[in-house]
């Protein structure tokens, strides 16, 4: 017999399998927005959802489809939360979905590693060995397609609001650089 806790387990990790909508290379347990699923009875369930940020427009996509992968699984109700405490962090992002945005060509966010308020350096937009050498540059955003750290800005926001243009200054593509929250 299947305990609670093991139905929970499993129907969380079917939760967590839908693909993000802006970022279809990622699932949401990769991307560590899922937070977390409780069973209501037999047939129903909740599921808690952290949007990347305030007023992210995939929530609504991200909810439905975790309903319609729920619901598939044989649950006749499902409810999805969202969750605003505590807030997401690009640290959320596994080591596997980080690997797979350098692999699908976006660089991925720099670990932040300390809770707290994200460093703010005002200056040039290079960074590498031609940057100013501030806080925000101490770890560089590496090209993924040739990994040089001597990588420019080209601008703060690309096809989606969380992440920003970038081009290599060693291989001269641009790329996209997905931004620490």
């Amino acid at each position: 017999m299947v305990t609670a806790t093991a139905l929970e387990t499993e129907l969380l990790e079917l939760a967590g399998s839908v693909p993000d909508p802006e970022l279809p290379v990622l699932t949401l347990h990769e991307l560590g927005v899922v937070r977390a699923l409780r069973l209501r009875g037999t047939d129903a369930a909740e599921v808690d959802l952290t949007p990347t940020y305030t007023g992210c427009p995939a929530i609504e996509a991200m909810s439905l489809d975790i309903e319609r992968v729920l619901r598939e699984h044989g649950l006749r109700e499902v409810s999805v939360r969202t969750v605003l405490s505590p807030a997401w962090s690009t640290d959320d992002i596994t080591p596997e979905g980080r690997r797979k945005l350098r692999e699908f060509g976006i660089a991925p966010p720099r670990t932040l590693g300390t809770p707290g308020p994200v460093p703010l350096a005002l200056g040039p937009t290079r960074t590498g060995a031609t940057g100013s050498g501030g806080a925000a540059e101490a770890e560089p955003v590496h090209c993924p397609h040739c990994g040089s750290a001597d990588t420019e800005l080209l601008s703060r926001f690309s096809s989606t609001a969380c992440k920003a243009l970038r081009r290599c200054l060693s291989c001269r593509e641009p790329f996209d650089h997905f931004k620490e929250l």
